[in-house]
């Protein structure tokens, strides 16, 4: 397979997007690269110009949107005009396609999980490294506006001294037939589960929001009362290096009334001794623009008083990956995807503790 050339980067850096399902068009395409053109203007870093999928009746929602359509992962590889991809197909196949494109010297951002075993990780990363190729991993909630100002109010000590916090995704997914049937649902090993699909999301947030790695957890699974071949959800009681704890909930078992209450329901609480912050709808694929069904927000409650905070006007949560991923390649400050093997790794924990009746599991931080 070819190797890309050195091209003018004057329009930004061309990816091409392999897998492009409902997600990939509407969130990757349509917000991250802004091809929705009525809500968006173009991105300087970054401009998406081909896509792929499994399924070829897909071909003409990319073309509708202005993209080159290949045949397969294999021929938009093999284009040179493709400097980097963004890998958005089932997480079984993540890991696979990405070493492909490393190895034809892409540079990559993934869907997470990067991977669905830890080695495959351990091998992306190094790859990443030794052909100097800038690996990403879509860790997106990290670029929410009103998350950003949480972790400024937390490092400034508006909280006072705290000592817990609690991260949380609790939905409904599963109940139907369908639903059960899905990827998510019917095959452990897509690590589709709640614990793979969100508290995965929990897991990086809370090593975003106090600085810190966790290294040890212990993790149960909720009852089992689904029918479906994953976990229903999960609790899991985590310490981070900097000596914070706090505690993750996912679930697909959780009804929590309709969608406006199960979005605002997405987020966390942070409690300190002269206060306590609550995130709404923080914890999803929101951003916080007019339009989306509910707004994330912040709340600052200090016992006496309680109000919303403000926070910085909304930043596309998609368009900042993309653009961090493109900068990291102008600039030469290539990422290697280390926070996608921690977090895999913190998801493999979890379920070897939640195996294990719960057991405490050391976690491996090693870069």
């Amino acid at each position: 397979m070819k190797t890309v050339q050195h091209v003018n980067h004057q329009d930004g850096i061309n990816y091409g997007l392999i897998g492009f399902g409902g997600i990939a068009e509407n969130r990757i395409a349509g917000e991250g690269f802004a091809l929705d053109t009525k809500r968006f203007a173009p991105l300087a870093e970054a401009k998406l110009i081909g896509a792929t999928d499994i399924n070829p009746e897909r071909r003409n929602a990319a073309e509708n949107l202005g993209l080159t359509w290949y045949p397969d992962a294999a021929a938009l590889l093999a284009d040179p005009a493709i400097e980097a991809v963004v890998v958005a197909t089932n997480n079984l196949s993540h890991a696979i396609i990405a070493a492909q494109a490393l190895e034809a010297g892409r540079h990559v951002l993934v869907e997470k999980p990067m991977a669905t075993l830890v080695s495959q990780a351990e091998k992306l990363v190094t790859l990443a490294r030794t052909r100097k190729r800038s690996l990403a991993v879509d860790h997106m909630m990290v670029e929410n506006s009103a998350n950003r100002k949480a972790r400024e109010l937390v490092a400034a000590g508006a909280l006072g001294t705290i000592n817990d916090a609690c991260f949380h995704m609790e939905f409904s997914f599963g109940s139907t037939p369908g639903e059960a049937a899905s990827w998510r649902c019917a095959n452990p090993a897509e690590l589709g589960g709640p614990i793979g699909d969100v508290a995965s999301h929990c897991l990086y947030m809370a090593e975003f929001m106090f600085d810190s790695n966790i290294v040890e957890l212990g993790c149960v699974y909720y009852p089992k009362t689904m029918a479906t071949k994953v976990e229903d959800g999960a609790y899991i009681k985590y310490r981070m290096a900097n000596g914070m704890s706090g505690s993750v909930r996912a679930a697909f078992s959780e009804p929590r009334g309709g969608m406006a209450a199960t979005l605002d329901n997405l987020g966390y609480e942070i409690f300190g001794a002269d206060g306590v912050l609550r995130g709404h709808g923080v914890l999803f694929q929101l951003s916080g623009h007019d339009g989306e069904p509910v707004k994330p927000r912040l709340e600052l409650d200090t016992f006496d008083h309680r109000a919303d905070v403000a926070t910085a006007a909304p930043v596309n949560i998609y368009q900042a990956i993309v653009r961090r991923h493109a900068r990291s390649i102008l600039d030469g400050k290539l990422m290697d995807g280390a926070d996608g093997l921690q977090n895999l790794r913190i998801i493999a924990a979890c379920h070897e503790s939640a195996q294990n009746g719960g057991r405490l599991t050391r976690i491996d931080c090693s870069p």
